[in-house]
């Protein structure tokens, strides 16, 4: 059994990537994923147990926690019986040490990522379509600064935020020397050249290529978008297609320009 692993920033195509790569008859797919909070805090348990801490041989106490958290996440991709399991979750490259210790290999990471100024619009398209109906993900703690475009455009980028946290964890990533555990998939190429993408994907998780449908892609994944605070968060569209820039009509020139450096879109100097 193989475990890679899908780790974006939100609104960059991880939910059509997962559902592209359900198509494969060997991959088996998530959506939001339970996995890495489960493993995180099975690990703090066992660290925080009184009995455990008392084991005075600590190459036992390594190898019991490795043999636990390997257990766990092989038996949470079980009933799946695929060979290849893709689990999705934004934390997955702060955990990139751990999963090195527990598989002994370096992981396999897609990074979904898209031009920041347009991750923000997107962000700002789904304010507006569901501020009629309720406070948004955020609105409530922050008020104040959810008045204005550049006020939500900052609470979206902070590090408290699932934007902000995304982008944070995977530069850290790079930063900590793991840029070969990253294979970054930038939506605008994946929308534009789908089997030129999906080709390299493949080539980094040292898979043959699939012939994928790209003008048929079911949802596989099925998440209730209500626990999320936003209608339709996770539907994709079943044609992969092009979709123009967003942030010229939604965020402006002024934000956008501190969103479209390459400093903010990191992942493509690399």
């Amino acid at each position: 059994m193989k475990i890679h692993f899908v780790s974006g920033l939100p609104r960059s195509g991880s939910s059509l990537l997962v559902n592209i790569l359900a198509q494969n008859p060997r991959i088996h797919v998530t959506g939001t994923s339970v996995l890495l909070p489960t493993v995180l805090a099975a690990r703090q348990f066992m660290e925080d147990s009184e009995i455990f801490k008392a084991w005075k041989i600590e190459a036992d106490k390594a190898n019991a926690k490795r043999g636990m958290l390997r257990g766990a996440m092989e038996g949470y991709f079980a009933h799946a019986g695929k060979p290849i399991n893709i689990d999705k979750s934004r934390g997955w490259p702060a955990s990139i040490e751990m999963l090195e210790d527990v598989f002994g290999a370096p992981p396999k990471i897609l990074a979904p990522v898209r031009d920041m100024r347009d991750v923000l619009a997107s962000f700002e398209k789904l304010y507006r379509k569901n501020k009629g109906q309720r406070a948004v993900p955020g609105e409530k703690e922050n008020y104040l600064r959810f008045q204005t475009v550049a006020d939500r455009c900052d609470v979206w980028s902070s590090s408290a935020q699932p934007l902000g946290y995304a982008w944070n964890v995977l530069k850290d990533a790079l930063d900590r020397g793991k840029r070969k555990c990253i294979h970054f998939v930038e939506f605008e190429k994946l929308a534009a050249n789908p089997k030129e993408t999906m080709d390299a994907a493949y080539a980094f998780l040292e898979e043959p290529p699939y012939h994928h449908d790209f003008d048929n892609v079911v949802q596989a994944t099925q998440e209730d978008d209500t626990w999320h605070g936003y209608d339709n968060l996770h539907t994709i569209r079943q044609k992969v297609a092009p979709i123009e820039p967003q942030w010229p009509s939604l965020i402006g020139e002024n934000i956008a320009q501190r969103f479209g450096t390459d400093a903010t879109n990191f992942w493509r100097k690399t």
